[in-house]
């Protein structure tokens, strides 16, 4: 499945006036991180993933599996993965859903917006509180924050 996706730095709090329509806690960790791909397990509340993500940029492809929860804190636990926290918050702008990352622990302070995409060339409109695209930087990729989460 193709993933086309765009992610923004969040410029203010407004977004806590927006309309939030649920939320996540979220553990993941990664087995395997490459400049084209990565493999991540995703504990999301009661639920556990095995994701593949392949390609770079704005569209990827993606292959998600769930698994149980179990298995995934066993895979954490026994290849000793460092595991990033956040609290992912699904916020309605006009027809869009936007996926908010409020992270914790040595990433507190830092808040990612994302929005998924029908096609590269779609329109959308730009939340109050939506600041920089970082899509095309690295440094943004979840699969290379994973790296300063254990840094003291």
């Amino acid at each position: 499945m193709k993933e086309i996706e765009r992610k923004f730095l969040v410029a203010n709090d407004a977004w806590k006036n927006a309309k939030c329509i649920g939320q996540k806690e979220l553990m993941q960790a990664y087995i395997l991180r490459g400049d084209d791909r990565s493999i991540r397990i995703r504990i999301a509340d009661n639920s556990a993933y095995l994701t593949i993500k392949l390609g770079k940029g704005l569209t990827r492809s993606e292959f998600e599996y769930e698994i149980p929860k179990s298995e995934a804190q066993d895979i954490i636990h026994e290849a000793g993965l460092v595991c990033l926290h956040k609290t992912r918050y699904y916020i309605q702008n006009g027809p869009n859903t936007w996926e908010l990352d409020v992270f914790h622990g040595n990433l507190e302070g830092l808040l990612l917006a994302e929005l998924e995409l029908d096609d590269e060339t779609q329109i959308f409109e730009r939340p109050v509180w939506l600041g920089q695209e970082v899509t095309h930087d690295p440094n943004y990729l979840n699969s290379n924050l994973v790296e300063r989460v254990g840094l003291s």
